[in-house]
């Protein structure tokens, strides 16, 4: 198999040489083609096998069609462990824990799993991998579960504001999101005809990505302000009442939070500021934003604005990259002690 892979290759570590060695299992859908992409140009990875039981033997350019002229990879039966370093796991939710029921993957082999299967604290060993509030788990981890690409945008939208303790009443979240956000497989409510110039809204009230995003929120709350649920929760003193649409796009999240409070928009915006400071990609804008200038990146761009006592916080990210695997390596690079954003230094398709 060839790929980016333009030096010879020396296990990842030896004395910061080499590459570390990647499997991708699940590769033929729309996070796997995405994932490709990236790894192949990435100064320091190399794919040693992109795993498709229904497309075993068929080049990767058959399924994923933009990647013509960039690799003769071909997809296999195959999952040869022990010469990786890392797997992804690029799985429909539910999978990733019935794989590793039937499969051994050798204990030094890191994982990361895009699935949900481990995204809620448990009886298993996965840093839930949001690199603004969790890179130092994650550089210590071996496995590591990816956000939900609704979670990642709405959190990042809230999390300042949680830690600040203005969280105190139910929060009206909307989110729109483009159709890969449904996956490769078609449906009904991805046929080109039916979502062109259409809008729709789904599972209201009762997305998935309610439950770590509640997570998330209560880990950074102030002792003694409320707890955060939703309506999908028992437990809670104020509620997430997110409603999820569906765009008439292909990529990108745009999503809109209202939290009532008192405190002056400056401190916000100071907080919010602070808080990412730090982040490799997630930006305050002073300005409003828009969808296109994070289409094809992995940032998150925030922005807030104030009227009375309505704070309204838009937060915006490319579903496929920062919601998915975009997020991915960036949370290899941190395992693996590379820059944060190698191989991620994405032009926005603005225009």
């Amino acid at each position: 198999m060839t790929n980016n892979d333009n030096s010879t290759h020396l296990p990842f570590g030896e004395a910061g040489r080499g590459s570390v060695r990647v499997g991708i299992l699940g590769a033929a859908g729309y996070t796997g083609g995405e994932l490709i992409r990236l790894l192949l140009n990435h100064p320091k990875a190399k794919i040693v096998f992109a795993n498709s039981e229904s497309n075993a033997g068929n080049p990767v350019t058959e399924v994923h069609e933009g990647l013509y002229g960039d690799t003769d990879l071909r997809f296999t039966s195959d999952m040869p462990f022990d010469e990786v370093d890392v797997v992804f796991f690029c799985f429909g939710h539910g999978k990733s824990e019935a794989f590793l029921k039937e499969h051994t993957i050798p204990a030094n082999v890191k994982i990361i799993d895009l699935a949900q299967d481990f995204r809620i604290k448990g009886n298993h060993d996965y840093v839930y991998g949001l690199p603004e509030i969790h890179k130092e788990q994650t550089a210590h981890a071996m496995h590591v579960a990816n956000p939900g690409c609704f979670a990642t945008c709405i959190q990042l939208g809230l999390l300042p504001a949680a830690k600040m303790g203005i969280i105190n009443d139910d929060i009206a979240v909307n989110g729109i999101t483009g159709s890969t956000g449904a996956g490769q497989k078609p449906g009904a409510t991805t046929h080109f005809s039916w979502r062109n110039n259409n809008m729709s809204t789904y599972k209201l009230f009762t997305h998935q990505h309610l439950h770590e995003i509640c997570q998330s929120l209560n880990e950074v709350r102030p002792d003694g302000s409320p707890i955060i649920g939703s309506p999908i929760d028992d437990g809670g003193n104020v509620s997430i009442d997110f409603i999820p649409y569906r765009g008439d796009f292909a990529r990108g999240i745009y999503v809109t939070s209202v939290i009532k409070t008192d405190v002056e928009i400056e401190d916000i915006i100071n907080a919010y500021k602070e808080f990412y400071k730090d982040a490799a990609f997630t930006h305050y804008v002073d300005k409003p934003i828009d969808l296109k200038q994070v289409v094809n990146t992995n940032k998150c761009l925030v922005h807030c604005d104030k009227f009375g006592n309505k704070l309204v916080v838009t937060s915006v990210i490319d579903n496929l990259l920062k919601g998915a695997v975009g997020q991915a390596v960036q949370n290899m690079n941190i395992m693996f002690s590379l820059p944060e954003d190698t191989g991620l230094r994405l032009k926005a398709s603005a225009f």
